[in-house]
């Protein structure tokens, strides 16, 4: 029985091919969006099945624990909100040793696994189009960071993403090394973002890009607006990789995330500025607004993709 299960599963997964590419604008996910779901390769693949999304920002976390990333047996204390964790002495010891051997792994870890993992996902009908791997901070080897470069090629992406970081020697390093990769780097910005937050980052190097959060970037406020937020990706929309799509609340309105249609992003204009623009750049969902009682966050990423393709049809 369980076998005759999991071969109707397997072949009801390859009739059913999701589709979100709508009118030449590609809608895709961030798999952070399944964050509240159990979350291995095979389960968010079923994610974007199951929400239609049929291209996505794949997180690393996972990717790397199904390519054999050492396991992680240090024993920290509970995290309390709003509190730093203090470590001993022999947990800081414990920490460094572990991130060594995670080190080690990735400098000399066989891409073969990444390569199965995009089969996988190109054979169910989805596609990677960035890789958000934890392996490009300061403290990270340059053969590390080559080793999320090239994983992210390994599983078809054209970008990996990043947060902003606001040393620009680490945005420097990051570009050279990906001019040698020939990978973008997608930086992402929270409430930080202005027009001019990216400038230094890209006149760096032309490998260097946007990860715009349009989200983010109306919630900042200030001189963030619709307008100016709409100038910006005209303005730069050679160099934006990728963008988040969520919809939040001004400042002056609280900034909270909402569902779509319920805050101050401008979705409507967003999306038909891709289409009619004809700007191939990647409408990432986020999903971050409060999942309501009795429903999941496939159903509400499934959600926004219907928002999104009634605006754009």
């Amino acid at each position: 029985m369980a076998g005759r299960s999991f071969a109707a599963n397997a072949m009801n997964l390859f009739q059913h091919k999701p589709d979100s590419l709508i009118h030449g604008v590609q809608i895709g996910a961030i798999t952070y969006s399944f964050r509240s779901l159990p979350g291995n390769p095979d389960q968010v693949l079923q994610y974007c099945i199951d929400s239609n999304i049929s291209a996505i920002e794949l997180m690393g976390d996972a990717v790397e624990d199904y390519a054999g990333k050492p396991v992680n047996t240090v024993k920290l204390p509970p995290r309390v909100n709003g509190q730093r964790v203090e470590l001993t002495a022999e947990q800081k010891a414990q920490v460094k040793e572990y991130q060594q051997q995670v080190a080690a792994w990735r400098e000399h870890i066989s891409m073969d696994k990444f390569i199965e993992l995009r089969k996988k996902y190109n054979d169910a009908g989805v596609t990677i189009y960035a890789f958000k791997p934890n392996a490009l901070g300061i403290d990270n080897t340059d053969g590390e960071i080559a080793y999320a470069l090239n994983a992210a090629k390994a599983l078809g992406a054209t970008s990996v993403t990043v947060e902003l970081p606001t040393d620009a020697a680490q945005t420097k390093r990051l570009g050279d090394l990906g001019e040698k990769h020939k990978i973008f780097i997608g930086y992402h910005a929270h409430l930080q973002a202005t027009d001019t937050a990216w400038d230094i980052t890209l006149a760096q190097s032309k490998y260097n890009s946007m990860n715009l959060d349009c989200g983010h970037y109306i919630a900042a406020g200030e001189n963030n607006t619709k307008e100016t937020l709409l100038a910006l990706i005209e303005s730069k929309h050679d160099r934006i990789t990728s963008m988040h799509i969520k919809d939040r609340k001004n400042k002056t309105n609280g900034g909270k995330n909402m569902p779509w249609g319920e805050g101050d992003t401008p979705l409507k204009e967003i999306l038909t500025l891709l289409r009619d623009k004809k700007y191939k750049i990647p409408a990432t969902i986020e999903l971050e607004y409060d999942i309501p009682p009795g429903s999941d966050a496939v159903k509400e990423t499934g959600k926004c993709l219907d928002y999104a393709r009634v605006i754009l049809s």
